[in-house]
Order: structure tokens, then sequence, then C-alpha cells
């Protein structure tokens, strides 16, 4: 199994102290964070795209350019790029120069991002995301692959033998599809065979699994061996500790505040208790051993090689987040390393 941590880059109050840190102060915690990471030994790090409260993660390529200046193995994701927002020419030039940058390290996420707010910024509408979606990245795919494109379509102006520079370092690179809901996503990645990355955490993992059972049927119906499918897949948190109760001790406030902040908000939570969330939702919270069984349990479900934790570590001190990923890596990745076999990441181009 291959590990990714993974930001969206929230910018809220500490839910413990209630201290909110600058924009520049949360910022440089994140590269902060993804050098902690490559030090540590996970495989990826992975910054997501939003365009509304309270995040500030519009700028992805950015941010990414920052931390392979100060990285030089992990691999590098977007999680997502939410191309049925972007112009996908201006997508590639950016991630194309990333590319060259990060000296091959980047892979990407894509799908068509979530949130009403970022949807309206960019005239986005729930009839034409999945299709905006989809010409997007055809195109980007096309861009991608081909010195010059002939291309037409409905959502940008078309191109005429266009060239796009600058060329990429990887030729193809990988491109992972983000699934959350819907069956757009699924069909979209078998269609073209490429991996699927199941978000797997507002809701209990049964839906996510169903998912990604019609990937795997869908990739089969397009003429492929259901074994060669590649799936990835997230958590709802993560904090270990040497013992579940003292785990669940640090944790517990952490909690609490994210189910205070939902009701304030009007928002009714999926899982009501830290046990409920626990018991039921993608959370991994406790001892190693008690992580390792339950990554082991809804592996047997998703079949996914790659997992993803979140990177922050809101509401824990910086020694006690440090301590939490330095125990993911010496007693639980190895093990997990060793039970899921997991096919090599791509080699970055020399």
């Amino acid at each position: 199994m291959k590990f990714l941590a993974i930001t969206l880059i929230p910018h809220l109050p500490d839910p413990i102290t209630g201290i909110l840190k600058s924009t520049t102060e949360r910022l440089r915690d994140v590269v902060d964070i993804a050098i902690l990471s490559e030090e540590l030994g996970f495989d990826g790090y992975g910054v997501g795209e939003r365009h509304e409260r309270p995040f500030i993660s519009s700028s992805p390529p950015v941010v990414l350019s920052h931390i392979a200046a100060h990285t030089s193995r992990i691999r590098l994701f977007t999680a997502v790029t939410t191309l049925s927002l972007l112009d996908p020419v201006r997508a590639f030039e950016d991630y194309a120069t990333l590319d060259h940058l990060c000296g091959g390290r980047l892979e990407l996420i894509i799908g068509k991002g979530n949130g009403t707010a970022q949807a309206e910024l960019f005239h986005v509408t729930v009839e034409d995301q999945w299709e905006r979606n989809r010409e997007s990245y055809e195109l980007f795919r096309q861009l991608w692959r081909e010195d010059k494109v002939t291309w037409v379509g409905q959502y940008r102006p078309s191109l005429e033998n266009a060239e796009t520079l600058p060329r990429p370092l990887q030729q193809p690179i990988r491109v992972w599809h983000g699934s959350a809901t819907s069956e757009e996503s699924v069909d979209l990645a078998a269609k073209w065979a490429d991996p699927l990355f199941s978000a797997n955490v507002t809701n209990p993992i049964d839906p996510y699994a169903k998912l990604v059972c019609h990937y795997r049927e869908r990739w089969e119906f397009y003429g492929r061996d259901p074994a060669d499918a590649l799936v990835g897949a997230g958590t709802a948190g993560y904090y270990c500790a040497k013992s579940s109760q003292d785990a669940m001790k640090t944790y517990r406030p952490v909690f609490d505040a994210r189910l205070a902040s939902f009701r304030k908000r009007g928002i009714d939570p999926v899982f009501h208790s830290l046990e409920d969330a626990i018991e039921r939702s993608s959370a991994l919270i406790g001892s190693p051993q008690q992580i390792i069984d339950k990554v082991l349990r809804y592996h047997e479900q998703m079949g996914h090689e790659v997992l993803n934790i979140n990177a922050d570590g809101a509401g824990l001190t910086r020694a006690q987040h440090r301590a939490t990923l330095e125990l993911f890596q010496s007693d639980i990745a190895p093990v997990l390393r060793r039970e899921i076999p997991s096919r090599s990441f791509p080699v970055a181009p020399v």
C-alpha cells in the first residue's frame, strides 16, 4: 500500500484554542507539513482546490511549486483539480510548467469539485457541471499528449492547430479521477483506463464501495481486466496514539468542536459521536493495531492500493501532530505495505 497526506487548506480558528492563524502562517504550515511528510516517508503529498470559504486552496499549482522547491522525492498530487471550473488550456499550461519544476513528480486527481459558491463564481450549473468536467478533461488529455491540437467543444473557444507551451516533462502524466457521490466520474475514469480515487469521507463506507465496484464493472465493459484497475481511497480523519484510550482522549475535543461547528451552520452531522465515527466512518482513530485492522477491513470492500490521510493537525499541538504522523510511519505503514501489495508509483524522468 502507498500513502498520501492531503490538505484542502481550510482556514479556520483552531478548534481547541480558537486562534485563527494569518493566511501567511497557514500557507507556511502547509509547506512545512509537506516537507515533514517527505522526511517521514509518505509516498505523496496532495493539495486540494476550492474556491470558497473556509478554504484558501484556490491555486494548487502555486502551492505545489513552492513545495517542489523544498522537497526532492515525494510525489505531488492535486486533490482535486476542478476541471469543471477551469479553462483546460490554462490548466494544462500551469501543470505542464509545474511538471518541470518538480522534476516529473506530479500526479493529478481531477473532478468537478464541490460547493455552490465556487460554482456560482465560475458560472457552472448543476445541469452542465459533469459535461464541463468531461469535456475539459478530454481536451486536457489531448493537450498533454499532442504538440498541436485541433479541437471543437461546447464550453470554450475551438482550437485550430494550437500549440501549447511548455511541453510537459512526463509523457503522459497519470491522472486519477476523484469520486464521491456520482457515477459520472467513475464512468469517465473507466472509459480512459485511468485510476480512481474515492473520497470516502462524508458517509459510511458502503456507498463509496458501490461506486468502486461500478468502476471495476465499467472497466471490464471497456474490454479490460478488472484486476488492472487502480483505486485509492481517503479517510475521514486520523489520530493515532499508543493506546486507544489516549487516542480518543486527545481527539475527542477536536471531534466535538467539529460537531459544534456543523450544528452552528445548520448542518446535521452524519456521525453524532466520536464512537459512531470510529465505528461507521473511514476515520482512523485509535491504537496502531486498531487502525491497521480497520484499513484491512475496508480494503476488503474497496480493494484500494493507495490510502490518504488528512495532513492538517487542527486541534493538535505541533508536537502531537508530528508524533502521530511519526507513529503512522513507524507502526502502521510497514504492516499495511506488507499486507496490501501495491503497484509502484511512476518514476520521475531523469
